[in-house]
């Protein structure tokens, strides 16, 4: 005998059938991105850079050497002849004294000094009448002298005088400087010198010298009396 049971419960669901047309797409796990390649491009992008700079700069840097070796070969002669050139035609006078010839007694002791031209220094300027000094190009010159005494005179201060004449032919020159020094007679001092500067204008032709009261009292030693001028 067979029992049967019988229940009020329903009977579970089935779950569907999958189709065949619809597959199911299961995701794939993606690589994680690398971070730190981009960043060694970037650096050695900047290496290589660096490296094309620095090969390219070498290269002008030398070729701009030779370049200026070419033209110093090709212009160097002139511009250092050039350059001897001004420093030659620079104007100036600077003169040394030489010992004055007294011959006799009657020889007047005042008067101009002269001048040792072996141990001068003339340039742009001419020497007239072993004395005077004459300009040859118009302009502003520093005329200096300096006319040390060696011996006392009766008749204090000594000095000495810068003159001034227009040209050879005037008899007459002017006083345009003059400077005093003193050789006390209870001094130890034994010598004195005058000292003088100034800037003056000169014309073509005029003459200069230095004039003193009593030629014998000056000192003759070399560079001790000096006479000169230079263009400004």
């Amino acid at each position: 005998m067979i029992n049967t049971y019988q229940t009020s419960l329903a009977p579970p669901p089935v779950p569907p059938r999958l189709s065949r047309g619809h597959p199911v797409l299961v995701p794939e796990q993606l690589a994680p991105r690398s971070h730190g390649k981009p960043l060694l491009r970037l650096l050695a992008g900047v290496v290589i850079l660096h490296f094309f700079l620095s090969i390219a700069g070498f290269i002008y840097l030398y070729n701009n050497e030779k370049t200026e070796k070419r033209l110093s070969e090709g212009k160097g002669k002139d511009y250092y002849s050039s350059e001897r050139q001004v420093t030659f035609k620079r104007i100036m006078a600077r003169m040394m004294v030489e010992h004055w010839p007294q011959t006799t007694q009657r020889t007047p002791k005042s008067g101009y000094l002269q001048w040792d031209t072996k141990n001068s220094v003339l340039k742009g300027i001419n020497y007239f009448n072993e004395s005077w000094l004459t300009v040859q190009q118009t302009g502003d010159y520093y005329v200096y002298s300096k006319v040390t005494f060696s011996k006392a005179a009766a008749k204090s201060p000594l000095a000495g005088e810068v003159k001034l004449r227009k040209n050879s032919t005037e008899k007459e020159a002017k006083t345009v400087m003059q400077a005093f020094c003193n050789i006390g007679s209870g001094s130890s001092n034994t010598m004195c010198t005058a000292s003088q500067g100034q800037v003056m204008t000169l014309e073509r032709g005029n003459q200069l010298s230095v004039w003193v009261e009593d030629r014998s009292l000056v000192n003759y030693v070399e560079a001790s009396t000096t006479f000169g001028m230079y263009k400004l």
